[in-house]
């Protein structure tokens, strides 16, 4: 099974993981929060959408650029990742980290 070697940001809004068998993968934290695949944003992935709201509200946290304020290892088959957007619940499968992002080719 492939494992991560390295993780770091490669900007504010990009990670970037080195895999075991050299293979670089860059993240947009978007995409990471966007997929992100805990139960609730599952739900609200797959439900009809909602009618627009005439003036939507907006937390503070959802004004700020997002970005990954923790990252830490569950078990050795995952990682939970929190976003600065304050959510923190979804379980990154190292298969599933494989399969997102953009190859990094040299």
């Amino acid at each position: 099974m492939v494992q991560p070697t390295k993780l770091e940001l490669a900007a504010p809004d990009r990670l970037r993981i080195s895999w075991n068998d050299g293979e670089v993968r860059d993240y947009e934290v978007r995409e990471l929060r966007d997929k992100c695949p805990c139960a609730t944003c599952r739900e609200k992935r797959n439900a009809p959408p909602e009618p627009a709201p005439l003036l939507p509200i907006v937390t503070e946290a959802q004004t700020r650029p997002l970005r990954i304020a923790a990252m830490k290892p569950v078990g050795n088959y995952a990682y939970s990742i929190e976003f600065s957007d304050g959510h923190d619940t979804g379980i990154y499968t190292l298969q599933s980290l494989r399969e997102m992002g953009q190859a990094i080719t040299s």
